[in-house]
């Protein structure tokens, strides 16, 4: 734990330093220096912190002149300050900004495919198919304990087949049908299909439902791709792998899939036209996400954003990552996709407080007012 803090502030001094080298107050000449008036000096590390005389933190660095014609950071929409940076500076640092757009969207996920061999099912079926055929012969009994008896038959065979991961609708196919079906078993030119077991783990499997599309690729047919559809979802976890089993059909006219043959699986997830911010905008720092908008006239405003699962789009005939946009953002935002990390340094430098380390900042200064106490050199803007 101490290492990891340890890391943590490293990453943010160097980030600090960095944005005071390319964020420092343009030169001038002495004259222009001493004819403006000194407010305070602000502490380097932590603007929150200021001395009426000049003084050197504990790590060494200089506190930072403020002068009197030096704007404080006004707020914006979302009350955190707004970042002001010049053109030069924004050239310097290589700000680029996209507009927030809608975007057709899809996600990938990539596992592993098992071409079923299953007897256990095939059984499973067969007593299902047999247990409706009995209903139907004692559907005129007399007797109202011989038809409730082939009843929980039915239901006890459904039970022992949804366990297995049998959808509803499968079920109501194969009360339809006379036998089993022998894809379980075998392939051949007789089944146009095979059955295939997927293994999808626990966070994804909000992202799949029935019905969607998947590609198998097998190590056999490097060249060749096999299509084919999620038909059902196991109804529960394997405590064990954090996972759920998906059966899915796949064309097999051929007969080249196998029984217990492996192959590389795709889950093509189309989430349909949504508002997208490039997932270069977006600062994660664990408990929140964070954009940077540009306002205009080099103005930025920090915006927490919240979004869904990252996804793909084609832009320009490459594919690019998005996250889909539930709140925060509306269309036509310009976001920055590049130097938002040293944007949000410069939060700090102005006297603002850092989008990614304000919590972190916060608890820093909490405790170190309660172990020194209150410093009379020093005091709160």
């Amino acid at each position: 734990m101490e290492k990891n803090n340890r890391s943590s502030n490293l990453f943010r001094i160097a980030f600090l330093i960095l944005g005071l080298f390319l964020f420092s107050t343009p030169v001038i000449n002495a004259k222009e220096k001493d004819s403006r008036k000194i407010l305070y000096y602000r502490n380097p590390m932590n603007p929150a912190i200021t001395s009426p005389t000049f003084m050197k933190d504990s790590m060494g660095m200089n506190y930072i002149p403020v002068y009197e014609d030096e704007e404080e950071p006004t707020r914006g929409v979302s009350q955190e300050p707004i970042v002001k940076i010049s053109a030069t500076q924004q050239q310097l640092i290589g700000v680029k900004t996209e507009p927030i757009v809608a975007r057709p969207l899809m996600r990938m996920i990539r596992t592993v495919a098992k071409i079923a061999y299953d007897p256990e099912l095939y059984k499973a079926e067969q007593e299902f198919i047999q247990a409706i055929k009995m209903k139907e012969e004692l559907k005129s009994s007399q007797s109202p304990q011989i038809t409730e008896r082939a009843k929980a038959l039915v239901e006890a065979a459904a039970l022992k087949l949804k366990l297995q991961g049998l959808s509803d609708e499968q079920l109501e196919e194969l009360k339809t049908k006379t036998e089993s079906d022998r894809s379980l078993l075998v392939s051949d030119t007789l089944s146009h299909y095979v059955w295939s077991y997927l293994t999808i783990y626990e966070y994804d499997v909000g992202s799949i439902k029935i019905g969607d599309h998947i590609v198998l690729k097998a190590i056999a047919y490097p060249n060749e791709e096999f299509s084919g559809i999620i038909k059902a979802i196991d109804p529960v976890l394997d405590p064990n792998t954090r996972s759920v089993r998906v059966r899915a059909q796949i064309d097999n006219p051929e007969a080249k899939l196998k029984p217990n043959m492996y192959a590389d699986a795709v889950i093509h997830i189309d989430f349909g036209e949504r508002l997208a911010v490039p997932r270069e905008a977006v600062l994660d720092t664990g408990l929140r996400k964070v954009v940077y908008i540009d306002l205009g006239k080099g103005q930025f405003e920090a915006r927490a954003v919240e979004v869904g699962p990252e996804a793909i789009a084609v832009v320009d005939g490459e594919e690019h990552s998005f996250f889909p946009v539930l709140s925060g953002l509306k269309e036509n935002d310009l976001v920055v996709v590049n130097g938002n990390f040293l944007i949000d340094s410069q939060s700090q430098l102005t006297g603002g407080m850092s989008a990614l380390w304000g919590g972190a900042t916060e608890i820093k200064q909490e405790t170190e007012v309660q172990e020194k106490g209150d410093i009379k050199t020093q005091h709160q803007h």
